[in-house]
């Protein structure tokens, strides 16, 4: 797999996802008319999703749960002003995001990546992990997964914020340029730039266990 390859995804948007947003709009209108109950069904289907990647913005359980919070309140408040020009999944992520990013500028916290959350058929550390998981490996592997994921997390912090931001939510939550963008309110290629940036960083930092 070629580093450009690695990180293309489709742009359009795929019918699962156009059908889950006319579902979300759907609820968005009762809330708005007055159904505050309705809310919770969104909370439901979006905090665990909200919760992994703040978590892997912050590492901190605790303060990721408290941004997930911050976030649904946030969006509670304003959703009589969310028009629908995006999907709810998109404006609502932004929100989270800005609430997470807002919470690292002031607080310099630390990010880490784990390897556990990486999937291995389309990732930019995908070389990295068969190497480890090579039989050929035996009683080493252990002790070479722990490394590699100390160099992962020192290669991640190297990373700018913006850079750490679009890794994460490309590689852990599975979101496509387009909606990347949308969440993080720049371009599509500002999206690929930073992708393309941040393997290429990755790559460099962990290439002498590349060739082990």
């Amino acid at each position: 797999m070629t580093p450009t390859k690695a990180l293309e995804k489709p742009l359009v948007t795929s019918p699962d996802r156009a059908q889950e947003a006319d579902a979300d709009s759907v609820i968005v209108r009762r809330v708005q008319g007055g159904d505050v109950a309705a809310f919770d069904v969104l909370i439901l289907k979006y905090r665990q999703r909200l919760y992994s990647v703040i978590y892997n913005l912050t590492s901190n359980r605790e303060d990721a749960s408290d941004l997930v919070q911050d976030s649904f309140i946030k969006a509670f408040q304003s959703i009589n002003r969310f028009g629908g020009q995006s999907s709810f999944f998109t404006w609502l992520y932004r929100i989270a995001i800005n609430s997470a990013l807002s919470h690292l500028r002031k607080n310099r916290l630390r990010t880490f990546f784990s390897l556990e959350q990486i999937d291995e058929n389309d990732r930019p550390s995908a070389e990295v992990i068969a190497a480890l998981t090579d039989d050929s490996n035996g009683a080493e592997r252990g002790t070479m997964v722990r490394e590699l994921q100390e160099k992962l997390n020192e290669a991640m912090l190297k990373l700018s914020i913006s850079h750490r931001t679009v890794v994460t939510l490309f590689e852990i939550d599975g979101l496509s340029h387009q909606e990347i963008a949308e969440v993080m309110s720049c371009s599509v290629g500002t999206v690929r730039s930073r992708l393309h940036y941040a393997k290429q960083q990755l790559q460099s930092e962990l290439q002498p266990y590349l060739r082990r």
